[in-house]
């Protein structure tokens, strides 16, 4: 980790996050002022499960993995993080750890606020506290999701969980149907499915032999049926 080289007030990062998206242009100023600027390389670990949590993250560029262990020791990937992302907001309203670890998957630069400089925002400007709890319910609500998906004893349910999941957030439209560029390796994407990892690129060749996906390489992927795909779910 190291400090940001070329601050970001001119990116302004803040207006990337959706909880500051009524603030005009000088509050997202002032607000840019107060916080810090971080570079993490890919595989750089942000924080740890049970580190205080005093930090709120806004993700400027690149991504992040939050993630635990199973009591058997395995990765279970809970949310994958992208620019205009936040993560740290649990703890903005009790003194706590951070129940999951974070990590880098690519070159990433975060923006982060005190947990002291955030509850002073969300008291002059309430509606940020309340956008910050309807984003807490939407990622409970996937979580929960992704319990229920990784219940299911069928491994094909699971990667067309995974793979609409990623389209929904980082699909591009092409002629041939939804673009995703992976940023998640293989062995990741097996993590956040709980599967084995040959499990993994066995069932994703059946998907492409079956028309429903196109693999380019190993960091590109186009879903070409997505109502077939549904239908594994």
């Amino acid at each position: 980790m190291k400090a940001c080289c070329q601050r970001c007030e001119d990116k302004l990062c803040a207006s990337k996050v959706p909880i500051f998206s009524n603030l005009d242009h000088e509050e997202l100023v002032d607000i840019i002022k107060m916080t810090g600027h971080r570079n993490y390389t890919k595989g750089e670990t942000i924080f740890l499960e049970g580190i205080e949590a005093k930090t709120l993250y806004l993700v400027n560029e690149g991504k992040i993995k939050i993630y635990k262990f199973t009591k058997d020791g395995k990765e279970q990937i809970l949310h994958i993080l992208s620019e205009g992302d936040f993560f740290g907001e649990l703890n903005l309203f009790q003194t706590g750890s951070y129940g999951f670890n974070a990590e880098a998957i690519m070159p990433t630069k975060l923006c982060t606020l005190t947990k002291e400089k955030m509850k002073g925002i969300i008291l002059s400007k309430p509606e940020i506290g309340m956008k910050i709890l309807e984003v807490v319910g939407e990622r409970l609500a996937r979580v929960e999701s992704l319990a229920q998906n990784l219940a299911s004893n069928d491994v094909e349910a699971r990667i067309a969980y995974l793979l609409l999941d990623l389209k929904e957030k980082y699909g591009k439209v092409v002629p041939e149907g939804t673009e995703i560029l992976l940023t998640l390796t293989r062995e990741e994407m097996s993590n956040y499915t709980g599967i084995a990892r040959e499990t993994m690129s066995r069932k994703l060749k059946k998907f492409q032999d079956e028309g429903v996906i196109k693999l380019i390489g190993i960091k590109k992927m186009i879903i070409i049926d997505e109502e077939k795909l549904e239908d594994y779910i």
